[in-house]
């Protein structure tokens, strides 16, 4: 027997026993956790969060971190971070080190959940990409909003500084989010997403609308993804019919809609680190991206790089402290 899952426009194969395994922790870990306390001054911890949006006459749910030592009184930085395809908030909360570094910073920090089933294989619909969210079209743009105001509604928030990031089919949502809703954001974090895609014979990708103001972005890429190649095209690990567009087309992107046009690139860690940097742009936004030499389809933090060989120039590398230093430097217009 094979058990399928939705993946872009294709379907993978899954391991029977594997996914059972999947299904029996993830439904163990999420028994476990606790709801928001009716409360403006709740205990530092990672609650589960409701909103009014349904989908299967279920609401859709979202983790929320509140930070140790925090106070109702004080209005607090928000950092929205997507999951990426087949992933959980739960997964990434781990993965990613946000809620770690939520509590030596003092920052809020939401992770929602995609669609799926009994909170498995969930996806987004980011216009181009992917999967049943994406034919169905769900509107995530408007859950994510939804999952703002809810905690707004719940704690304070400062609302000059809310900020969002993402993984792969994530970070493709993130894009989408930030170029349609860019005026509720104070910058952007992406991880081994594409802007645009084509499936079978589309004679053109689809394309995200010009951002109604500018917005500061930082990105990461490992050269040798996989799943997301950064030089475009088809997956060379799922293969299919999905050609991703490369990354050179998202930093023209943002770099035309910041008015960008004086460039630097820097080399680290032994040159396995390229980072390209606009900082002339439009109202004070940045467009930074760091390409990794080696690096495959991960978040590339500690959760993964500190178990790299102690001779790995990239062991160690820290993008979500990388993320929280860049957001720390904006904060939204006109609020």
């Amino acid at each position: 027997m094979k058990v399928r899952g939705i993946s872009g426009s294709r379907y993978d194969i899954i391991n029977p026993m594997h996914l059972f395994c999947i299904i029996s922790v993830l439904l163990l870990l999420t028994g476990c956790m606790s709801s928001l306390p009716r409360s403006l001054d709740p205990p530092s911890g990672t609650y589960s969060v409701a909103t009014g949006i349904t989908y299967r006459y279920s609401h859709r749910n979202f983790l929320l971190h509140v930070p140790s030592n925090h106070n109702a009184n004080t209005p607090l930085p928000l950092v929205v971070v997507l999951h990426g395809a087949f992933s959980t908030g739960q997964q990434t909360e781990y993965e990613t080190g946000f809620s770690a570094l939520a509590d030596k910073e003092q920052f809020l920090v939401a992770y929602p959940e995609g669609i799926g089933i009994f909170g498995l294989l969930q996806h987004w619909n980011a216009g181009h990409c992917c999967g049943r969210a994406a034919d169905d079209q769900i509107d995530d743009i408007g859950y994510l909003a939804e999952v703002i105001t809810t905690v707004r509604r719940n704690l304070a928030v400062d609302p000059a500084r809310i900020y969002m990031a993402g993984m792969s089919n994530g970070a493709m949502l993130a894009y989408r989010f930030a170029a349609e809703r860019s005026n509720e954001l104070a910058a952007v974090a992406v991880v081994s997403g594409a802007i645009g895609s084509t499936v079978n014979d589309d004679p053109l990708p689809w394309r995200m609308p010009k951002p109604k103001q500018t917005l500061p972005i930082i990105g990461f890429h490992g050269l040798a993804d996989d799943n997301v190649p950064a030089n475009g095209g088809i997956s060379p690990l799922k293969q299919g019919n999905r050609s991703y567009l490369p990354i050179a087309e998202a930093i023209d992107f943002w770099r035309i809609a910041d008015s960008c046009e004086t460039s630097t690139t820097t080399l680290s860690s032994s040159g396995s680190v390229k980072h390209l940097a606009w900082h002339d742009c439009r109202n004070g936004t940045s467009v930074d991206y760091f390409l990794l030499a080696g690096w495959g389809h991960q978040w590339p933090a500690p959760w993964f790089t500190d178990r790299l060989g102690m001779d790995n120039p990239l062991r160690g590398f820290d993008a979500t402290k990388q993320i929280w230093e860049f957001f720390t430097r904006f904060r939204r217009a006109g609020t």
